[in-house]
């Protein structure tokens, strides 16, 4: 309000009333920006965020196990591989074997617990984009997205205010992420097919230019950055999930740049 305020008046006094106007209607733009900005979390904040975080994660992965009507042997498995690779201690692993079951049980109701997580993490939008994200990629394990499992992330991507053309970029965004994982940086010259992918990872294209790929690396990498991510609640057993995405998007733009030179 008070942007808002001091841009009026320096209107008025240099165009009158319009000049007022005009900066009552720019202020109020920026109080809108100033307002995206949220305070760091307090401890506990981030404990309680934490907390949502898991449950939501490992109750969703149960409840798209269990979109196409049944839960299978290798749904269970990619699941406790997830649970290895994350290093969960014996406690966190009991705890999130029993969310998954919440989430693949029959009477799973999944608004409930999207009306809680907005609640709770509602402001925290890196930690949104990334809930979906790891959905998304774990949903991919496989090598293919079923129609159950797309059809139940598209309801979940519409509780986090996500639409449907950002939902299918970011599906494409993010198979192509995964055939940079575990690849090594630089070495020699890539396919036609391995560079298409890793445009594709970044969400740019060929045409972009060199300060237009640089600019959506940079992005993407604050987004998905551990440190700002555990700044936001993410819980210590969650950033090796966003730490593997940056190396997979760094190792996407190194071989674009090679491919530049």
């Amino acid at each position: 309000m008070m942007v808002k305020i001091i841009a009026a008046f320096m209107g008025w006094q240099v165009a009158g009333l319009f000049g007022a106007m005009i900066g009552f209607y720019i202020g109020h733009f920026f109080d809108r920006g100033l307002s995206g900005f949220s305070r760091p979390l307090s401890a506990q904040q981030q404990q309680r965020v934490g907390a949502c975080y898991f449950e939501t994660t490992f109750t969703l992965l149960g409840y798209l196990a269990k979109a196409d009507g049944r839960v299978s042997e290798e749904e269970i498995a990619q699941a406790e591989a997830l649970m290895s690779r994350m290093g969960l201690n014996a406690e966190h692993r009991q705890q999130a074997i029993g969310l998954f079951k919440v989430g693949a049980n029959s009477n799973f109701v999944l608004d409930d617990l999207m009306q809680q997580f907005v609640s709770t993490c509602g402001r925290l939008n890196n930690l949104k984009q990334s809930l979906l994200n790891d959905l998304i990629a774990l949903a991919l394990a496989d090598g293919e997205l079923h129609p159950a499992e797309r059809q139940a992330l598209q309801s979940i991507a519409q509780y986090l205010g996500v639409s449907k053309a950002l939902f299918e970029r970011l599906i494409a965004m993010i198979m192509a992420q995964s055939q940079f994982k575990g690849a090594g940086s630089g070495g020699a010259a890539s396919s036609a097919s391995q560079l298409e992918a890793a445009y594709k990872a970044l969400g740019v294209s060929a045409k972009n230019t060199d300060s237009e790929v640089k600019k959506a690396y940079r992005k993407l990498l604050s987004e998905n950055h551990p440190d700002k991510l555990m700044g936001q609640g993410m819980p210590d057993d969650m950033i090796k999930l966003a730490t593997e995405r940056t190396q997979e998007i760094r190792k996407a733009y190194e071989l674009i740049q090679q491919s530049r030179k």
